[in-house]
């Protein structure tokens, strides 16, 4: 039985196979950034810094479960698209049935534990006597009820892509985005539940997305290997090592962020909330920037995958150099938007000139490094694609925790506020060198690979 979407792997001109696979993706995620930013804008249209501090200080708690459906849904999807390359799809069934149960149960213990650790977790992060009552509201929807549903929605996007399914992927994405953006005015005027309100939107809108993945995967359950039955759940032929080393990095880049945004809201928080949810409102724009660059990554990921197993390295090469340079000029374009029109998108947050008025600032500082994001995040995800373990998770240590932790506290020391923020730039600057190191030869290897494979046809 053949991949149901063959001929876009295969033999489909790279343009337009690109273009069927990023397309849904990054619409997608650029959607799921308007899902991200529902929660700050509705909250900040309270005009109350502190429950937009207490949304940013929860963030890096949130931000784990994305840890979780990264490591096996990067992993897991890598995994997938290379044994279809090769034809072996039972073996896909059983990476698909590993990635879904091991990464819920995951997902659950870590709602549940969550729970019991929350205070000792929250005074750590920075949480007052103003934003603790906020952050216990937000996170016990959005993470001790809402993890499975979070979690079960970010996996199964992932792993339909590795089938070539990224329309699909897509929507689902999108309507957890859409349905989110929808309640959350809904909960938090209506019913004037505030943070609350906001974190109950997400769950929901997280579950139901999970549930039309469900529908769709039990519906076309004939045709894919991803599977929702457990009887193919299987820790042979190396599968758990497999995804979950190639899946690492992803995920570690997701948990050093946590440690990263960590120490960012403790620094900011020993100056004031309004600098707290200053820096918490720039992140959440820059979202913009970061999620365009990964979901060109993302949905090129299974194309690259499946080439390389196939061998085929000249479709391989042409993809990553064309992905390149689309994901470059997009990050280019989208850094001098957000670095010009600052002020006002700040604004469009919260009405409180001083908030606007760290807001701005970090923005601009942020808006720097989008072309760097875009270098780093992709070559690490040519990495994984490829099935490479090593070099994917020193880059994404590199890029979060690894510098920045470092330079925001000799930052803080020497320049104070602001110097915190300009420590991520710094990194993000020397992790796109480190990763260009690591490319150049990459590329070259498999350049001499296809000059030999042209000439034995020839």
């Amino acid at each position: 039985m053949k991949l149901e979407n063959a001929e876009l792997f295969e033999s489909a001109p790279v343009s337009r196979a690109m273009a069927k696979l990023i397309l849904p993706t990054v619409l997608s995620q650029l959607v799921t950034v308007a899902y991200n930013m529902a929660d700050t804008f509705f909250i900040g249209q309270t005009g109350d810094p502190n429950q937009v501090a207490a949304t940013n200080l929860c963030l890096p708690l949130f931000i784990f479960l994305g840890a979780i459906s990264n490591i096996f849904g990067i992993g897991g999807s890598s995994l997938i698209a290379r044994c279809l390359g090769m034809d072996r799809r039972d073996k896909a069934r059983n990476t698909s049935a590993f990635c879904l149960w091991t990464a819920l149960c995951a997902a659950l213990c870590y709602g549940l534990l969550l729970q019991l650790l929350r205070e000792p977790l929250l005074r750590l992060l920075g949480a007052d006597e103003y934003t603790t009552a906020y952050c216990h509201d937000y996170l016990f929807w959005t993470v001790t009820i809402g993890s499975v549903p979070t979690v079960a929605s970010s996996l199964f996007a992932l792993l339909l892509r590795a089938e070539g399914l990224s329309k699909q992927a897509g929507f689902g994405v999108a309507l957890g985005a859409i349905l989110n953006i929808i309640l959350d005015p809904i909960f938090i005027f209506s019913f004037g539940l505030n943070v609350k309100g906001a974190a109950i939107a997400t769950m929901l809108s997280n579950l139901l997305a999970a549930l039309y993945f469900v529908q769709l995967i039990l519906r076309r359950r004939q045709e894919l290997v991803l599977t929702l039955n457990p009887r193919w759940y299987s820790c042979a032929q190396g599968i758990p090592a497999e995804v979950i080393l190639v899946g690492l990095p992803s995920s570690i880049m997701s948990l050093m962020a946590t440690l990263s945004n960590t120490v960012l809201n403790k620094l900011m928080a020993s100056y004031c909330n309004e600098a707290v949810a200053g820096i918490g409102i720039a992140k959440k724009i820059d979202l913009v920037l970061f999620f365009a660059s990964n979901g060109i990554a993302q949905g090129v990921l299974p194309l690259v995958s499946y080439t390389y197993s196939a061998k085929n390295y000249s479709r391989m090469l042409e993809t990553v150099k064309k992905t390149f340079m689309l994901s470059v000029g997009v990050s280019l374009s989208c850094s001098v938007l957000l670095f010009t029109c600052a002020g006002p998108l700040v604004r469009l947050f919260i009405d409180n000139d001083l908030t606007v008025e760290y807001g701005r600032y970090f923005q601009r500082i942020i808006a720097i490094t989008g072309p760097c994001i875009s270098v780093v995040l992709l070559t690490t995800t040519l990495f994984q694609a490829v099935g490479m373990k090593k070099r994917p998770l020193i880059l994404s240590f590199m890029r979060k925790g690894g510098f920045d932790i470092p330079f925001m506290l000799v930052y803080n020391a020497a320049f104070g506020l602001y110097g915190i923020v300009w420590a991520t730039t710094t990194a993000e600057i020397l992790a796109m060198v480190c990763a260009l190191i690591m490319l150049i030869p990459f590329i070259k290897r498999f350049d001499i690979e296809r000059k030999s494979e042209n000439e034995l046809c020839n």
